[in-house]
């Protein structure tokens, strides 16, 4: 997570209090910019560390291809926010429809332009999520993906 992003912090209290619920135990990793990135993947990424969950910041998104290729390196199966990760390399990604967020976009700014006011526009949280999975990036890790979690899967890579 970045610890220079509110929102950053917020969503991993909640990733632990959910790790919690169902009795298990996370630690949480910070990395505020590519040096701290890097420092985290050696020093942390340990054969200790069954997996890695990058936070939905856009700090991460900017680091893209730093963040796939430590996880390369260092052979630690790694879930990202978006399936742009997972396109070019990632293991697999759940999150928000980014399409579909522009498509939302689009539409608040078309009725603002016709005269709405935005503070009487509701909020709308994501409502399509997706569930990409590389099984190039699984195999290269040694995992097998069970046929469930394909079934259900919004896109394979192969």
């Amino acid at each position: 997570m970045n610890p220079n992003n509110v929102e950053s912090v917020n969503e991993a209290r909640d990733l632990q209090a959910a790790a919690q619920a169902v009795g298990q135990q996370i630690t949480v990793l910070k990395a505020g910019n590519e040096s701290e990135l890097d420092a985290v993947f050696a020093d942390v990424v340990q054969p200790r560390t069954k997996a890695i969950l990058v936070g939905s910041d856009a700090l991460f998104v900017a680091l893209r291809d730093q963040l796939e290729a430590l996880a390369a390196r260092y052979a630690v199966p790694t879930m990202y926010p978006i399936r742009e990760f997972v396109v070019t390399g990632g293991l697999v990604s759940y999150g928000n429809s980014v399409p579909d967020a522009y498509r939302q976009i689009g539409l608040y700014a078309g009725r603002i332009l016709k005269g709405e006011k935005p503070a009487d526009l509701p909020v709308q949280a994501p409502t399509k999520f997706e569930l990409v999975i590389n099984l190039k990036t699984a195999k290269s890790l040694g995992l097998t993906v069970p046929p469930t979690l394909l079934a259900i899967a919004d896109e394979v890579i192969e």
